[in-house]
């Protein structure tokens, strides 16, 4: 019996796919063409093995295409819905950072109006992650 994943199942594999720094790292950086393996180790300061790793999982997955001329491999992206979803995850993290920022000035403002001090070593912006990304991925 061939049962078929549902579609929430399968973006959920997808978005789970593309949650590694370095892989978001490796398709930001191929979004303006193809990029040699070399250039991508300059840009992202990560081990090769561990590069290699990322890129196999993205190769797997169908997101990149890699591409032999010579000695040299390149990598590059199999389709540009991807470069798409990317500008979309700019467009909406900037508009949450830009949403905490305007609730953190009303917040001050409303400190203002009470004549209540604020609270100590409030911190101006704050944005939590699950999970920390490695010091060495560079980038947007």
């Amino acid at each position: 019996m061939n049962r078929q994943v549902p579609l929430y199942q399968a973006k959920a594999e997808f978005f789970r796919m593309l949650g590694h720094p370095v892989r978001i790292r490796v398709l930001e950086l191929l979004q303006s063409g193809p990029v040699s393996v070399r250039d991508l180790l300059s840009e992202i300061e990560v081990e090769p093995s561990n590069l290699s790793q990322q890129l196999a999982v993205l190769r797997r997955s169908g997101i990149v295409v890699s591409i032999r001329e010579g000695s040299t491999v390149s990598y590059a992206l199999a389709g540009g819905d991807v470069a798409e979803l990317l500008r979309a995850a700019r467009r909406i993290l900037t508009e949450l950072l830009a949403g905490q920022t305007e609730l953190l000035a009303e917040l001050r403002q409303a400190d203002v109006g009470t004549g209540l001090p604020a609270a100590p070593h409030e911190p101006d912006l704050v944005v939590t992650r699950s999970a920390r990304p490695s010091p060495a991925v560079r980038g947007h």
